[in-house]
């Protein structure tokens, strides 16, 4: 990734503070790498006069958040280190990856709500968050006499696997909700039929899709019940009661669909030997609760 993509050249120098680190500072410092690799971190308790680099997590600057008057969302969640040099370079760096850039923003800000603000918040209030505890865990033992230093490189490569593993996943989704969008496109029946498996809630949710055909990687094909917009759990077809955890020699007089195979027990997904098996299945739990003519 080149330096020339991003709003501001980053110097090939940064700092931050020295001893215990948490998951604000590590992730900070895994995201600096993303944006140049080979980064050289110092850390310390003070910054050098005239330092010549990025500084971040002390010092009081631009990405420090622990002085009076540090910056806080909109909504409340106070920024970290972490969040102030997302909010700088998250949406280059999104784009860099290939989304446009009115795209770019939006995920910027998806992931900031929903990955980075609780780091942050845990880093302002000590609430707590799994990943935080896990980037903890890298710090030494109290006891021990190992130096924080190599700890804390240990912890920032973890933790760049785990930012890069994200943003894959970002640039996924947005691969596939091209593909959904042409599926749903062809819909019949309220059934949308994907030729492979894509993640499919973002789209299929907030459209007229009842249900989602897919083929199973166990082999054979799945369909799912698309769930209510409300996102109290709720269904918006579910497959019928009487199908559900019965068992497979009983489920294609049951249900008079010939190759149906499973139905779990809580009614969302439902397995068949074929995609027309497959699709029958929603036609028929449709027919059941009485949105479709026979």
């Amino acid at each position: 990734m080149q330096n020339t993509l991003f709003p501001e050249p980053l110097p090939a120098q940064a700092m931050t503070h020295g001893g215990k680190f948490h998951a604000d500072d590590v992730f900070s410092a895994a995201l600096l790498r993303l944006l140049r690799p080979g980064l050289r971190i110092r850390r310390g308790f003070c910054v050098p006069e005239g330092f010549d680099g990025l500084v971040f997590d002390i010092g009081g600057g631009r990405f420090d958040h622990h002085q009076k008057g540090a910056p806080v969302r909109a909504n409340g969640v106070p920024y970290a280190a972490f969040g102030l040099l997302w909010q700088a370079y998250g949406p280059a760096v999104l784009a860099a990856g290939g989304l446009p850039p009115e795209a770019a923003e939006e995920e910027a800000a998806r992931f900031d709500e929903g990955f980075v603000q609780p780091l942050d918040r845990d880093d302002n209030t000590g609430c707590g968050h799994p990943v935080a505890d896990i980037i903890a865990s890298f710090n030494p033992a109290w006891d021990a006499d190992t130096p924080s230093d190599g700890c804390f490189e240990q912890a920032v490569a973890f933790a760049g696997v785990i930012l890069e593993r994200r943003l894959g996943l970002i640039y996924a989704a947005r691969r596939a909700k091209a593909l959904v969008e042409q599926a749903l496109a062809r819909m019949q029946d309220g059934v949308v039929v994907l030729e492979r498996f894509a993640p499919w809630k973002g789209v299929l949710v907030p459209s007229a899709a009842r249900f989602v055909v897919y083929p199973s990687q166990r082999g054979g094909w799945s369909a799912q019940a698309v769930p209510a917009e409300n996102g109290n759990g709720a269904l918006k077809c579910p497959f019928p009661a009487s199908w559900a955890g019965c068992p497979e020699p009983e489920l294609p007089a049951l249900s008079g669909v010939p190759d149906l195979t499973f139905c779990h027990n809580s009614r969302f997904l439902v397995s068949a030997k074929t995609k027309e098996g497959a699709a029958a299945a929603c036609r028929a739990a449709q027919r059941e609760q009485g949105g479709l003519l026979q």
